[in-house]
């Protein structure tokens, strides 16, 4: 039994799945044609309550849109050290929008709003960057899946509009955060002016993120996306995976969320973890003793055939995902509880 836990991005599309790509009507998602692409957009803004959607190919191009959209070159984006779009766009917003970061000290990559004022450049000062972006992610990858409280995102949102800021949202893993937190699409629809969402994570399907926002800001992304290479042709099949996920997968994102916190707990009684960060969501993030190395955790793992990843030095990651099941959950505990170094 191979079982792949480094990501939720290792999913499969279900049987179920693949018929509804399979029977998806198609068109020119270029010239918009598509009416498969088109509903989809339509359902996804109507969800959070905003004006317009617009898929595309990766969340990575669907921030770096939202970048480029909500920066003009040498201007800065305030945002927690850890955040993806920072650590893993490989530079993409220095590259693609000349623009850098004032990286700020957050617990768990999230920052709060009194950090987000101390962090805003004053405009007079023409030695510093204009602060013109807050970039939030919720779930938190490398803060190990943590959830932002909605209250916390409101003071933030009043921050941005007090200072004239952007507010962006990389909800890459937003879909758990809103099942964890009882939240809902419209609460985070009403305060970002800008939202990416992930549908090849927690939602199962194998392509694509939606970029949120009104009509005129998705009117200039269409063109961004263009210049990103992002346009896609008969993207519809891609689409009617996202539709059938929206009504499918959502819900059972608990199933995920359980098992994480079950393996948690296990991890806890081993004898060679030194500490497992706390579990809200589908990732958990655990570091070992001094006497026993990440690789030795790795490879012992993987001759049982169980793959986890390195999140950093020191740091371990596991992802619970749709297609881990129940037998192999009862497998990965039985092994993790007799594992020894």
């Amino acid at each position: 039994m191979e079982i792949n836990l480094i990501s939720d991005t290792v999913t499969k599309p279900s049987p179920e799945m693949l018929k509804a790509m399979f029977n998806a009507k198609v068109g020119d998602d270029v010239f918009k044609q598509d009416p498969t692409v088109n509903e989809f957009e339509r359902i996804v803004a109507d969800l959070f309550g905003m004006e317009a959607a617009l898929f595309f190919p990766s969340g990575t191009m669907a921030n770096q849109t939202a970048i480029k959209l909500n920066t003009n070159p040498g201007d800065q984006i305030i945002c927690d050290k850890w955040s993806h779009i920072h650590l893993y766009e490989s530079g993409g917003a220095s590259a693609n929008s000349g623009v850098n970061f004032n990286l700020l000290d957050g617990k768990r990559g999230m920052i709060t709003a009194d950090m987000v004022k101390e962090g805003i450049n004053d405009p007079e000062f023409y030695h510093t960057p204009f602060s013109k972006m807050v970039g939030i992610e919720n779930t938190t990858n490398k803060g190990g899946g943590a959830c932002y409280e909605l209250e916390e995102l409101q003071k933030i949102k009043q921050v941005c509009v007090d200072n004239n800021l952007k507010y962006h949202l990389d909800g890459a893993r937003l879909w758990n955060a809103m099942i964890a937190k009882k939240q809902h699409p419209k609460q985070f629809g009403a305060l970002f002016d800008t939202i990416s969402v992930c549908f090849s994570k927690g939602l199962g399907c194998p392509v694509g993120s939606v970029l949120l926002s009104d009509k005129e800001t998705i009117k200039r992304a269409l063109r961004i996306r263009k210049i990103f290479g992002g346009n896609m042709r008969q993207a519809g099949y891609l689409a009617a995976a996202g539709i059938y996920a929206l009504q499918n997968n959502i819900n059972r994102l608990e199933e995920d969320h359980n098992r994480a916190k079950e393996l948690g707990k296990q991890l806890e009684q081993c004898s060679w973890v030194k500490i497992v960060e706390p579990i809200e969501t589908n990732i958990i993030i655990f570091s070992p003793i001094e006497s026993v190395s990440d690789t030795e955790i790795i490879d012992k793992l993987k001759q049982k055939g169980i793959s986890i990843s390195l999140m950093s030095k020191g740091k371990l990651r596991i992802v619970t995902h749709l297609d881990y099941r129940q037998i192999m959950h009862e497998y990965v505990l039985e092994t993790l509880s007799k594992l020894t170094f």
